[in-house]
């Protein structure tokens, strides 16, 4: 019998990824019992706080006491929802009980934004970190010894899981109900739950998010050009000299500002505008294209597919707005 144990934070939290991550735990080790097998999971939801309110107050659950736990052979870490730093000066005492569970033996689970926590255990130093799209440059910010798994849906190293992103956290439930008990219980769970097994990286859900909050004043001007030209040919060299600056100065200063380097960015920001027309559904593929600058349709479905995971077709299939009729 393995103790799986879902921790209970004291500060605010997604209830719903609790209560997601302990139906999906249970009702596989239903399935598996219905199978002829002898009972696997025994789970827990515990923590030092006497209880946890959904967002809006309302009472959610009761944990048990975590003290009651001596040993857990999982761990499961849920959504965090915001005031990151204040939840972990909060959370001190759990953290160490999560650092002594895998001192033990246990594995541990993030589920989304629960990775803030499950960083500042120490555990993920100089290891992979799957975080929301969303939430990297505050994660990194906070935790720069950490190693953020750009774009992946799930990461696993030495016992550790964490997840990326919103109900993802249900694609990181089925991947652990396959290691506990096997791919026939994951599958069953993945129709029964309506969990797509497929989604394997963040790509097509992510926003560019454009910074511009770095102070310095050239860059941002760049920035502006940039993206006041999306259909015509930049030279980067002659837009480093109208900003009188070297161009190795200006490629050092953009990185620096933006994460970037200025061709990234400018196909980011692109593919970005790409997006949006897709989504409208109203132009065709090559119409798009020629109207954020690409003549090369080659060129413009490789940049896309590398940004998003998929084709500017697949893209547009699966996002485009719908007409109803009421």
């Amino acid at each position: 019998m393995k103790q799986i144990t879902i921790v209970v934070p004291d500060c605010r939290v997604n209830v719903n990824t609790i209560g997601g991550a302990y139906d999906i735990l249970c009702q596989a080790n239903e399935y598996w019992k219905r199978a002829g097998h002898p009972s696997l999971l025994n789970v827990e939801i515990a923590g030092f706080a006497p209880e946890v309110r959904s967002h809006n107050g309302y009472l959610a659950i009761r944990p048990v006491d975590i003290r009651e736990i001596r040993n857990t052979d999982l761990v499961l870490i849920p959504a965090v929802l915001g005031e990151y730093e204040e939840a972990v000066q909060r959370n001190q005492q759990l953290l160490e009980w999560i650092r002594l569970q895998y001192k033990c033996g246990a594995e541990v689970a993030s589920m989304c934004s629960g990775g803030f926590l499950l960083a500042a255990t120490g555990l993920l130093e100089n290891r992979a970190c799957s975080i929301h799209w969303n939430k990297v440059e505050e994660f990194g910010r906070m935790f720069p010894g950490v190693n953020i798994a750009t774009g992946k849906i799930i990461t696993h190293e030495n016992g550790i899981y964490t997840n990326g992103g919103a109900y993802s956290f249900l694609n990181l439930m089925l991947y652990l109900v396959e290691k506990l008990f096997d791919h026939s219980i994951a599958i069953i769970c993945s129709k029964v739950f309506q969990i797509d097994v497929e989604r394997t990286t963040q790509s097509p859900f992510t926003i560019f998010q454009i910074q511009k909050e770095h102070g310095d004043e050239v860059i941002r001007d760049a920035q502006t050009y940039i993206e006041e030209h999306l259909d015509t040919r930049i030279s980067f060299e002659k837009l480093a000299v109208q900003l009188a600056v070297s161009r190795r100065n200006f490629d050092r200063r953009f990185i620096k500002a933006t994460g970037n380097t200025p061709v990234e960015y400018l196909q980011r920001v692109k593919i970005e505008a790409a997006k949006r027309e897709l989504e409208k559904g109203r132009k065709t593929v090559l119409e798009v294209m020629m109207d954020v600058g690409y003549s090369d349709d080659k060129a413009f479905r490789e940049v896309f597919r590398k940004i998003t995971g998929l084709s500017p077709q697949d893209y547009r299939n699966r996002y485009q707005k719908s007409e109803y009729t009421v």
